[in-house]
């Protein structure tokens, strides 16, 4: 398993910008899927968005495709969530998650899917 540790969450107004990033352990991390999730208080932990470990394929949520980007530096071990014109709804504990099991096929957007996750990162959004 991987050691994942976020930073970047914060307060924004609606309209406005975050990027959050994830800074992972492990001599495999370019192997890795990575995701994140978010869990609003009182909801479920939701699939956010994913990005496959060749750096270009990525899937998404339909709350937030066109607006938020997932990306990855290998070479730093660190992936980063781009979240653009944000909204109250997008208000949540966001998580950095990753399936260590490298070099898997396909990003599977549910929880069971990844065994290695953050500690969370608090994103709150003001009207």
């Amino acid at each position: 398993q991987a050691q994942l540790v976020e930073s970047g969450g914060g307060l924004v107004q609606t309209g406005g910008s975050l990027r959050l990033s994830c800074a992972a352990s492990g001599r495999t991390f370019s192997g890795y899927i990575m995701a994140w999730f978010r869990q609003a208080q009182g909801k479920e932990r939701e699939f956010v968005g994913g990005i496959h470990w060749n750096r270009i394929s990525t899937y998404y949520s339909d709350s937030v495709k066109g607006r938020f980007a997932i990306s990855r530096d290998n070479a730093k071990n660190i992936v980063y969530l781009q979240m653009n014109s944000l909204k109250p709804e997008d208000t949540a504990v966001y998580y950095c998650a990753a399936d260590s099991r490298t070099w898997r096929a396909a990003i599977t957007p549910t929880p069971s899917a990844f065994d290695s996750w953050g500690q969370g990162t608090q994103v709150t959004v003001s009207s």
